[in-house]
């Protein structure tokens, strides 16, 4: 399917609470499964999700760099944690906290609510900002280079570990 034209919304979708949104792909990207709580909160049916890259979702506001590092992350077998922000069909977002990780001939995604809202604006609405602005005036490598340099300056190996700790101890404070 080709990806449809979406107008984005400032209007956010909630995600529901204990609510995990799940979505396998095959190594391209593709999406091969999507679970009932994807299909809703996405707004698209089975049949437009199943057949359509991933990206169906993506929206404008995410930076490239963050998916570079996740398909690094499992195009070398490894899982990676990521904020997303996702665009509905109806041009509305969400917010999710990403695991994804490699399975038998693709990829599986596991998504559920951002549980400490505050990480996103004090840590990951900014980052991105960042991110997007390096994206445009000096290129994805140079906005690459400056998430690692942040990840190392914050005291972290690498950037799952920085992304883990922000979701699960609430590091806070400024990017």
């Amino acid at each position: 399917m080709k990806k449809p034209t979406v107008q984005p919304k400032n209007v956010e979708r909630q995600v529901p609470q204990g609510g995990l949104l799940v979505s396998k792909t095959d190594l391209r990207g593709v999406i091969t499964y999507a679970n009932p709580v994807f299909i809703e909160v996405s707004g698209y049916s089975e049949e437009e999700l199943v057949g359509s890259p991933h990206n169906i979702v993506r929206h404008p506001d995410m930076p490239r760099t963050i998916f570079k590092i996740l398909w690094d992350h499992i195009q070398s077998g490894d899982e990676v944690f990521a904020y997303v922000k996702n665009l509905a069909k109806d041009g509305s977002y969400y917010w999710v906290f990403a695991h994804v990780y490699p399975v038998s001939g693709g990829y599986q995604s596991d998504r559920k609510a951002v549980e400490k809202r505050e990480v996103l604006s004090s840590v990951i609405e900014p980052l991105y900002r960042k991110l997007r602005e390096i994206e445009s005036s000096l290129g994805l490598e140079k906005a690459v280079e400056y998430l690692n340099n942040l990840v190392r300056e914050k005291g972290f190996s690498e950037y799952n570990e920085f992304i883990f700790k922000l979701e699960f101890n609430n590091l806070g404070g400024g990017q």
